[in-house]
């Protein structure tokens, strides 16, 4: 039996849990997520929890039944909690702003770089250098975080770019002089 799959998820208040033929619908305060069912697991609500099951010990269905279950739990964590990313931008001139639904940054180029969000997905910016991503789909909320830092990943020598809060950039020495 799967380690993860066997563990039920647990459905805090405010959120609801639907099984509608082949797919699951989870619906929150942060929002509404939905996913569709792999073959051969079976989604069920009890006192609730929602619990997984698989029809064979076959290879794929123990692969699929842990995942089904850990997006299961994603997704009912997103809708109501929510999940965020925070990012740094390092560097003279470097900063973000938020204008609607798109952020400008100025990263050294000759023109400033417009990235558009994505539905389902807010951002902020604080003190024109701090970029926080936030959203209740764990994976776009993690897409978008990449994509941006994507636009000027920091260098090795100065560490100028754009990082994840936290992130630890490995230094090289520059050249040196006879």
């Amino acid at each position: 039996m799967s380690r993860v799959g066997k563990k039920p998820i647990l459905i805090p208040s405010g959120v609801q849990v639907n099984v509608e033929g082949n797919g699951v619908r989870v619906k929150g305060p942060k929002g509404e997520l939905t996913r569709s069912l792999e073959n051969g697991i079976a989604v069920k609500i009890e006192n609730g929890h929602v619990v997984l099951t698989r029809q064979s010990d076959d290879r794929i269905h123990r692969a699929k039944h842990g995942l089904l279950r850990s997006d299961l739990n994603n997704m009912v964590v997103g809708v109501s909690q929510g999940y965020q990313k925070t990012l740094e931008i390092i560097g003279v001139g470097f900063r973000a702003q938020l204008q609607g639904r798109n952020l400008s940054f100025a990263l050294g180029f000759s023109h400033p770089t417009v990235f558009a969000l994505p539905t389902g997905i807010e951002a902020s910016v604080d003190k024109q250098t701090m970029v926080t991503i936030k959203g209740a789909d764990k994976y776009w909320v993690g897409q978008v975080a990449a994509q941006i830092r994507d636009l000027k990943p920091p260098e090795p020598y100065k560490g100028k770019g754009i990082k994840y809060a936290g992130e630890v950039i490995e230094r090289k020495e520059g050249k040196t002089s006879k």
